[in-house]
């Protein structure tokens, strides 16, 4: 399987997290958020540590690219993590943009079962 290209260069935003992946009052993110608190435990607090998450992954998972869009490629890579109750699959989307040469994180999410 392939892996992010420049995967040591990933960008993971911590807006990104804190402000739409894990904000229960963001209009789309608030989803995602009542999610990870339910499988993980995860708030706002907990960025940093999802945002841990996610690089560890990035650097060592495989990564399947998906659609090229005009703005760039983009790649689905998802990895396991201990919830709660038992394992959840983490899924994050990147996109290394045509003028980059590194992947930035688009979303971060619980996958459903």
């Amino acid at each position: 399987m392939p892996k992010l290209p420049n995967a040591e260069r990933a960008e993971v935003p911590l807006e990104k997290l804190r402000d739409y992946s894990l904000n229960p009052l963001h209009d789309e993110g608030k989803h995602k958020a009542r999610v990870f608190l339910a499988t993980l435990g995860f708030t706002q607090a907990d960025t940093e540590r999802l945002r841990a998450l996610v690089l560890d992954a990035a650097h060592t998972g495989d990564a399947t690219p998906d659609k090229l869009l005009p703005q760039g490629q983009m790649y689905v890579l998802e990895f396991p993590a201990q919830g709660l109750r038992g394992p959840v699959t983490i899924s994050t989307a990147w996109i290394v943009a045509r003028d980059t040469d590194f992947p930035r994180l688009v979303t971060c999410y619980v996958k459903r079962k």
